[in-house]
């Protein structure tokens, strides 16, 4: 009987010692889990779009980069918030469409992607953003706020900051954190994660009109954090659920007719 409690003490021990090495692997590598900011960087020239090259300062010498489009007469001005991965040229498809029907826009990299020199941490994407929008005001064309995924809490950080006519989440979390815990159940997510994006607190305080897109299939973040980040939004507007859409296809399946209805009735309100 000593031999099989030494056993399951040793067992126990090893088990504890175990989980110990995942939460601290976790902790020292969670940035690189949390972001994929490696990317190829497409130019303007290849872009097939009419845009110049901004470099917005932000920080103590630091500036981050993107391509700013100017809007056609009654058309607002896009504020893009990228996702976690790659840069955000290589999303230049979206770009050239909303030039093409009039809009203007500003996208760009956070500190830490492709086209910005940086450390990426959840301070800094919220500094970058604030800095964007600042930038973009100054420009003196409406604006309306666009963000996807991972940019979703930037843009909803933004919106509680500023003023802007509209804000549109695309495949929101209610938080990073809620992502991560729905992910890894069994460990302490919300002790040692260190960027959180907390949307679900930040929203409180969106007085701009909200609309949300997500997909039931979504395998990233899941569809049920778009519904209650929704639910807590003080203006809703509207929420779009794509039967079957994973994380990347809300673009192909028509996202953008929605969102320029939602941008008309939005600067009509």
């Amino acid at each position: 009987m000593k031999l099989l409690v030494r056993i399951a003490a040793v067992a126990a021990a090893l088990l504890v010692l175990a989980y110990l090495a995942v939460v601290g692997y976790m902790y020292v590598n969670q940035r690189a889990l949390q972001y994929d900011a490696d990317g190829e960087v497409t130019l303007i020239a290849d872009a097939g779009l009419t845009a110049q090259e901004v470099a917005i300062p932000v920080g103590e010498g630091a500036s981050v980069n993107g391509w700013y489009a100017p809007p056609a007469e009654g058309h607002p001005l896009i504020v893009y918030f990228k996702g976690n991965s790659g840069s955000f040229s290589g999303e230049h498809e979206r770009y050239a469409q909303w030039v093409a029907d009039g809009y203007g826009f500003l996208a760009f990299d956070y500190r830490g992607f492709p086209t910005s020199p940086g450390q990426i941490s959840e301070a800094g994407i919220l500094e970058d953003a604030l800095a964007a929008f600042d930038w973009a005001a100054g420009q003196g064309h409406p604006l309306v706020l666009w963000g996807r995924s991972l940019g979703s809490g930037p843009a909803t950080y933004v919106a509680s900051e500023r003023e802007a006519g509209a804000l549109l989440l695309e495949t929101p979390f209610l938080s990073a954190v809620t992502v991560a815990a729905e992910r890894y159940p069994l460990l302490p997510v919300g002790w040692v994660m260190l960027d959180q994006f907390r949307s679900n607190e930040w929203i409180a305080e969106v007085e701009e009109p909200v609309f949300v897109a997500h997909g039931t299939q979504d395998l990233t973040i899941d569809v049920s954090n778009g519904e209650r980040l929704y639910a807590l939004a003080p203006n809703p507007y509207g929420i779009w659920i794509e039967e079957g859409a994973d994380h990347g296809d809300l673009w192909d399946r028509g996202i953008w007719a929605r969102a320029e209805d939602f941008f008309t009735a939005a600067a009509v309100e």
